[in-house]
Parts: structure tokens; C-alpha cells; sequence
């Protein structure tokens, strides 16, 4: 039995536009807090989402698992809603979320965790612009 525990990390893409505010604000606590992101219109971001699992290495396949399982299972369960998408008005699974980079990791983990079998999920880091990016590896466990 091989008992090295490999971490393995696949990069996406996605396109959309979300808003930053809180209907329980005021509009001036709105712009105060948010700034030009609770642009009524929304705004847009190209996205750089990186999904990482682990677990051992099958001795047969050389795999921890396939990268267009990661590849595949991510776009079935986020990409496809999201991608040139209006996140506040377009995705259901993200409504009434405000649709922060740190609200967006923890909502694609739920979606993406219970789909894996043989590896496990590890983190997500997503990239709203080449500079800010959040990590996220799950519930606290407390």
C-alpha cells in the first residue's frame, strides 16, 4: 500500500460581474464599506480559481486522481452557473450572498466537497484580479 499523500492543484477560469452590498445598509454605509464595488450595475472580474486535493498515489495509475475529474467537476457545479454571469442576479445557489471572494470560496467548497471520492479537497484559492486572492480549506474544525 503506498502511503505518500500527494496535493495536486488545478487551475480554472471564469468571467462574471457581482455587486458588493448589503441590503440591510444604508446606501452610504454601502459606499462607505464597498466603495466602487456597490457600483449599482455591478462590476466585473476575471477569475482565477485553483482547486487542490489529496491523497495517496493509486500504485497502477501514478494519479492522486485525474485532473479532468477536477476539471470536469468543477465546471458541472460552478463554472457553468457562473461564467458570464451576474453572481447576485444570475446564480441561484448564491442568493443572498454577498458575493465577497471569501463568500465565493466557501460557497464553491460546499458545492464541489461532497463530489470528491478517492481524494480529498485541500483548498481553494480564487484570484478576483492578479493581486487579491482567498484561500479557503474548509469549516473550522472546532
Amino acid at each position: 500500500m503506498n502511503t505518500s499523500w500527494v496535493y495536486v492543484t488545478r487551475q480554472l477560469h471564469f468571467n462574471a460581474a457581482h455587486r458588493l452590498f448589503n441590503p440591510q445598509f444604508s446606501n452610504e454605509e454601502n459606499n462607505r464599506i464597498f466603495g466602487l464595488c456597490n457600483n449599482p450595475n455591478g462590476h466585473g472580474h476575471n477569475y482565477e480559481i485553483e482547486i487542490t486535493v489529496y491523497g495517496p498515489v493509486d500504485l497502477k495509475t501514478g494519479y492522486v486522481i485525474d485532473l479532468k475529474e477536477i476539471k470536469d467537476l468543477a465546471e458541472e457545479v460552478i463554472i457553468q452557473d457562473c461564467d458570464h454571469r451576474h453572481l447576485n442576479l444570475d446564480v441561484p445557489w448564491l442568493s443572498g450572498v454577498i458575493p465577497t471572494a471569501e463568500n465565493l470560496v466557501i460557497a464553491f467548497w460546499n458545492r464541489l466537497e461532497p463530489h470528491f471520492k478517492t481524494a480529498k479537497l485541500y483548498n481553494i484559492r480564487l484570484y478576483e484580479t492578479p493581486r487579491n486572492f482567498v484561500d479557503y480549506r474548509g469549516p473550522f474544525p472546532g
